[in-house]
């Protein structure tokens, strides 16, 4: 169990957690409410590369939901991060939308479709035949090849989508090279996201619904974890893990009921 009134920061997933598509999920307007009420410090941290901070900001705002843009860090802004500290002013070969695109450009990375250092994978609507032929060209011609993050799947309103590690695949089986991933599970992400909450690991907790990125990310960064089923796991996907989460609840308006009822 724990206790969340004793928590200082709480870091949380979004598709599958706050929304599927554009439907908000029971409950997570009382638990943002919680959040602000109680002084909470709190991060959206999502492994969606395709959206900038402002426009999931706007998203949320559509539904409801005011939420500055403060509170949000993506797998874009992460892979941006961590390309201009390995390598300052390179060039990539970029597949995504415009949060990538966006985060990409502010961290000084140039677009180079000839001869990149690194081929950067997210995920988008761009996504096609010939993107993935001039990919895998530059690859073998020794670009580095980087994933936004290692989502398999999203959900969505009517099922899944498939995700930026899907996406990699086929680069990765074409060339024999592996992509570095720099979203969730990737430690640099989860270091930064408590780094912005101001909070050591033990003051914090992770809540998401996968437990191959969310629970696994907070777990080894020394965080208590929360599995939602509101998206993608379920009490089945649970038992084929090694790892347990701290706890399992329904949605993250249970978050606020227990409490409540620790605070009584």
């Amino acid at each position: 169990m724990i206790n969340f009134n004793e928590k200082k920061g709480f870091i949380c997933d979004m598709d599958g957690v706050i929304y599927h598509g554009n439907k908000i999920l029971p409950g997570v307007a009382e638990f943002i409410s919680w959040l602000q009420r109680e002084g909470k410090e709190f991060l959206f941290l999502t492994n969606n590369s395709g959206s900038t901070p402002r426009e999931l900001q706007q998203k949320l705002a559509r539904m409801g939901l005011e939420v500055p843009e403060q509170h949000f860090y993506t797998s874009a802004l992460a892979t941006a991060a961590f390309l201009k500290e390995q390598s300052p002013g390179c060039s990539v070969y970029a597949i995504g939308e415009a949060g990538l695109f966006n985060a990409l450009y502010d961290a000084g990375i140039t677009m180079n479709d000839v001869n990149p250092d690194y081929v950067v994978m997210g995920e988008g609507k761009a996504y096609s035949l010939d993107t993935l032929t001039k990919a895998t060209n530059l690859v073998l011609k020794g670009a580095r090849l980087i994933g936004a993050n290692s989502d398999v799947s999203g959900p969505i309103e009517n099922g899944i989508t498939p995700a930026c590690r899907a996406l990699v695949a086929p680069i990765e089986m074409a060339t024999g090279i592996q992509a570095y991933f720099c979203g969730k599970p990737n430690p640099l992400m989860m270091r930064t996201g408590l780094k912005l909450l101001g909070c050591h690991s033990g003051e914090a907790v992770m809540v998401g619904d996968r437990m191959d990125t969310d629970i696994i990310s907070g777990l080894e960064s020394g965080m208590s974890t929360v599995l939602v089923l509101s998206g993608v796991s379920t009490g089945e996907t649970i038992r084929t893990y090694a790892y347990r989460p701290t706890i399992v609840l329904d949605g993250v308006g249970d978050i606020v009921r227990l409490a409540s009822e620790t605070g009584k």
